[in-house]
C-alpha cells in the first residue's frame, strides 16, 4: 500500500486527544497518517462516551460529510450523510432514513481513556 491509499482501520492505542475536542453532542473528524496509507474517521461524543466510525457512507462509498466536521443534523439527534440525506443513529450507526436504510456505518473502536479520545481494540469497553 501506499501512502494515498484510504485505510478502513487503525491500530489500538492512537492518542486522537482530549475529550475537550469534541463538545457533547458535537462530532469530529480525524485523518490518522500511517505508513500503509491514510485512515479518515469521524468521532461522535454523548457525555462520556465517544462513537467512532469509518468517513464513508455505506450507499454510495463517499466521505459523509462535504463540511469539515459537519455530521450530525441541526438538532444533533442523527449522523447525516451530506450527500444523499441518509439518517444514522450516533451509538450505534444503523441507518434509519435514507438510501441504505438497515445498513450501517463501519465502526471505528474508539473510547474516552483518562480524558483523552484514543483507539482502542475490536471489543474492548466503549468507555474506560
Amino acid at each position: 500500500m501506499s501512502e494515498g491509499t484510504r485505510l478502513t482501520f487503525t491500530p489500538a492505542g492512537v492518542v486522537l486527544g482530549p475529550a475537550s475536542l469534541i463538545a457533547d453532542g458535537g462530532a469530529r473528524s480525524f485523518v490518522v497518517q500511517m505508513k500503509a496509507g491514510r485512515f479518515h474517521g469521524f468521532v461522535v461524543r454523548r457525555g462520556d462516551r465517544v462513537h467512532g466510525y469509518v468517513d464513508r457512507c455505506p450507499h454510495a462509498g463517499l466521505p459523509l460529510a462535504q463540511k469539515l466536521d459537519q455530521y450530525l443534523t441541526a438538532d444533533a439527534r442523527f449522523i447525516a450523510c451530506s450527500w444523499h440525506g441518509a439518517l444514522f443513529e450516533p451509538a450505534s450507526g444503523l441507518c434509519v432514513g435514507g438510501p441504505c436504510t438497515g445498513q450501517r456505518l463501519m465502526t471505528w473502536p474508539v473510547a474516552l481513556v483518562d480524558g483523552e479520545i484514543r483507539t482502542i481494540e475490536k471489543g474492548e469497553p466503549p468507555c474506560i
